[in-house]
């Protein structure tokens, strides 16, 4: 690997677990090989990277031929041999790099979102012919992939979990300070859901989950952390908590750079979304041992084993999200055998080092 080059390459204008998967797996290979970062200017990723050598492309929507020649003149002039990109909307972007470039490289998708129909049309047997390799980062999402992209174009298929770094744990008065600092209440059970604010993510279930527990007499607050997709929809929110009276109960802390400290304050992390192809948020909350409770679809419930290193509850159902809760809130014991089983499991499966060791290996094995 060390003679090879590899570019990673991501155009997405947002800032979630796959912009930030790319930066990851750069910071990763670029110790071990040449590797090199593409992404697109003045973005949420491009204003997250800091003090980076980074090459910039703008999409183009309409003309994907465009950012193709740019990218073409690049993997010529860098001798690339792997380009990995990340975000569906690249693919044709990259297929026509690689099909205007004298060097060819191998092209490897990381897919990161599920494949829910037949890819079966001229257009997308176009595109999976020239890719070599697609890596889902679940389990599910493999199976997912064998069964949508016809069998006579359908690129190698592996899967493999992104990998979390282990973060140095705060110290008693390190966790005390910040708790000061977001207004932390330490007679409450305090609730953090970490992520986009998007319906989709199922900000609107907690809220509602919340509700029922205080109405029930807990002491429950719950913050959220994370950029607003629409802000329609967080102003919906906000609107929400109102109309509840849980101003009291419910706060946005707005988007944190590095949300590990964070996730060390909470006595539980919540994921509620409808379908989450993997659940970074939870293995991090998991690997600095809080407790998790998830939504049981998706990547999920290849984190979450039920009542050992964590809590599922019924996708959409708030009622049972409460419960999961309470379950939480009364049985403190149970909680820490589960916080220690998670860090455990973390420790196996979800380890930096380990994942992208294994993507190291992928990519040693396509050259």
């Amino acid at each position: 690997m060390n003679n090879k080059n590899i570019l990673e390459f991501c155009l997405s204008p947002d800032l979630g677990g796959l912009e930030l998967f790319t930066f990851n797996c750069f910071n990763y290979l670029k110790t071990k090989t040449n590797c090199k970062l593409i992404i697109a200017p003045n973005k949420k990723l491009d204003k997250y990277i800091e003090n980076e050598d980074k090459f910039y492309i703008s999409r183009n929507k309409f003309l994907p031929i465009i950012p193709a020649l740019k990218l073409a003149k690049y993997i010529d002039e860098n001798k690339i041999d792997i380009v990995h990109f990340h975000w569906t909307k690249d693919i044709a972007t990259v297929v026509l790099a690689k099909l205007l470039s004298k060097n060819k490289p191998k092209l490897v998708q990381t897919r990161h979102m599920t494949m829910t129909r037949f890819k079966n049309d001229f257009y997308h047997k176009f595109l999976y012919k020239h890719i070599d390799l697609i890596i889902g980062v679940t389990n599910q999402v493999k199976e997912q992939l064998e069964k949508f992209i016809p069998f006579e174009i359908r690129p190698s298929i592996k899967s493999l979990y992104a990998g979390t770094k282990k973060h140095t744990l705060l110290n008693n008065d390190e966790v005390n300070d910040l708790k000061k600092e977001l207004g932390f209440n330490n007679k409450s059970f305090n609730i953090g859901m970490v992520g986009r604010i998007n319906e989709a993510k199922g900000q609107h279930i907690l809220i509602k989950a919340v509700e029922e527990l205080v109405n029930k007499g807990l002491d429950v607050t719950t913050y959220f952390v994370g950029h607003a997709m629409e802000e329609s929809y967080l102003e919906m929110l906000k609107q929400d908590v109102k109309k509840r009276n849980l101003e009291d109960n419910i706060y946005f802390l707005g988007f944190m750079k590095n949300p590990h400290h964070f996730y060390q304050i909470c006595d539980a992390i919540v994921l509620a979304s409808k379908r989450e192809t993997f659940g970074l948020v939870l293995v991090e909350a998991m690997q600095v041992g809080t407790a998790v409770i998830g939504s049981n679809s998706g990547g999920v419930v290849e984190i979450i084993e039920d009542n050992k290193n964590g809590l599922l509850f019924n996708v959409g159902d708030e009622n049972d999200l409460a419960s999961k809760v309470n379950f939480m809130i009364n049985n403190p014991q149970k909680v820490k055998e589960m916080e220690k089983q998670a860090i455990l499991k973390c420790e196996e499966q979800f380890c930096e080092d380990i994942q992208y060791k294994k993507l190291q290996t992928i990519f040693e094995n396509l050259i």
